[in-house]
């Protein structure tokens, strides 16, 4: 099994990828079913993966166990930066009035709001925070200190969602095609920022809450020629 591979680190100083075409869906259930399935497949099992094979490496750990993978995963290279942060004025504006030194990753993902709907974000990793910013309106729409994530949230399923918990603030929750890649990144990075391990957890549904007093949760099945997703409100 090929190692995966620690994303290339971008200096903050001074192609777009295109994004991936979603169905969106709104109301109080909504199912997401293949919308978002092409996902490069990774995690692990119900609670924190703890492999017993003696080849897994470090780095492979979070995703060891029962996670369904695609072949695909196990061979993709990571990039890190995939919308060149160097050539936007605004995001170097943003990463250098907060001090930040390093981008991690980078990149388009879909987030979900509190009401359903999917939002086109980009979605930036720094070595003490993370990013969230509206592409079209160039605004700055969160900053998570590293240090206020809990843990990660995935099914165990080949699909794109993750939530990432905080638990001083509200959640959020996210699709990606490359979510191996952010869920590696996250738990080196809070490993390094804040001297401790992020639980990633996997379950086929976990509550998350989308607002400071909406829960939401996500359920996610296996079904002929993919994975039917459903989101609903508590």
């Amino acid at each position: 099994m090929e190692r995966f591979r620690v994303p290339r680190r971008v200096q903050v100083a001074e192609s777009k990828p295109e994004i991936p075409k979603y169905d969106v869906a709104g109301g109080e259930e909504e199912d997401h079913s293949e919308a978002l399935d092409n996902d490069d497949g990774d995690g692990s099992g119900g609670m924190r993966a703890r492999s017993s094979e003696g080849n897994v490496t470090e780095d492979q750990e979070p995703f060891m166990g029962v996670k369904v993978r695609r072949k695909a995963s196990f061979r993709r290279e990571y990039r890190g930066d995939y919308i060149d942060v160097r050539s936007n004025p605004y995001l170097m504006k943003v990463l250098q009035k907060q001090g930040d030194k390093e981008v991690l990753f980078a990149d388009k993902v879909l987030k979900f709001t509190a009401s359903g709907k999917m939002k086109r974000r980009i979605l930036m990793i720094t070595d003490f925070a993370i990013y969230i910013v509206d592409p079209d309106a160039d605004a700055l729409k969160r900053r998570i200190a590293l240090a206020a994530v809990e843990k990660m949230c995935l099914s165990e399923l080949s699909d794109n969602f993750f939530a990432i918990i905080v638990p001083t603030e509200y959640d959020v929750l996210m699709a990606s095609t490359r979510k191996t890649e952010i869920v590696t990144v996250l738990v080196e990075a809070t490993k390094s920022a804040s001297d401790y391990e992020l639980d990633v957890c996997f379950a086929n549904s976990f509550e998350y809450n989308a607002a400071a007093e909406i829960v939401k949760e996500v359920q996610f099945e296996e079904v002929e020629g993919g994975v039917r997703t459903k989101i609903l409100k508590k």
